[in-house]
């Protein structure tokens, strides 16, 4: 099924073409960028915090991701990447609309485990802080240790892990001397 592709602001669309000139492709996609905050405020729940635009420009054969962030006068471009990541979205974006049901795709990172994901939101009308019940995260490659990439993941089953694997480490001393 197709992917809701959210309408980005003009002046994040504006700022990328600027940036880009001419001689670049046609940005193909715009993914909103939120950064996922777990437990760290709401109650200990998880949030989500949108902190740009993600516009995927192919030019032939390449893709490269053209982001911007929040400025005084709304987004401003803020750097190119390349490399594994945009090319696990662009992968993750094919998987997700062969999907049944309706999605708004976006970028979802977590920076405390060096984690970026596709988050398939089910409710593009609904709450837009924190990945509900019915949406779907798909680890982008490369994934931390045993957590698979490419695997669509329910939110539910998903972020346990993710903050088992965020709790700070256990206070006192790891390794105790024999008496």
């Amino acid at each position: 099924m197709p992917l809701h592709v959210p309408v980005a602001p003009a002046s994040a669309l504006h700022s990328v073409r600027t940036a880009l000139g001419s001689s670049a492709g046609a940005p193909e996609h715009a993914l909103p960028v939120h950064v996922l905050h777990l437990g760290t405020a709401r109650g200990g729940l998880p949030h989500a915090e949108r902190t740009g635009w993600q516009f995927l420009v192919r030019d032939g054969e390449r893709v490269v991701a053209a982001e911007t962030v929040r400025s005084a006068d709304g987004w401003a471009f803020s750097h190119v990447s390349e490399g594994p990541f945009v090319s696990s979205t662009v992968r993750a974006l094919r998987q997700a609309e062969a999907l049944a049901g309706q999605y708004e795709p976006r970028v979802l990172s977590v920076p405390g485990l060096y984690m970026v994901a596709l988050w398939l939101h089910s409710d593009a009308a609904g709450d837009d802080t924190a990945p509900g019940e019915a949406d779907l995260l798909v680890p982008l490659a490369p994934a931390p240790p045993g957590i698979a990439a490419h695997r669509p993941h329910r939110v539910a089953d998903l972020i346990p892990v993710l903050s088992l694997r965020f709790a700070p480490a256990p206070s006192g001393p790891l390794l105790t001397t024999p008496a």
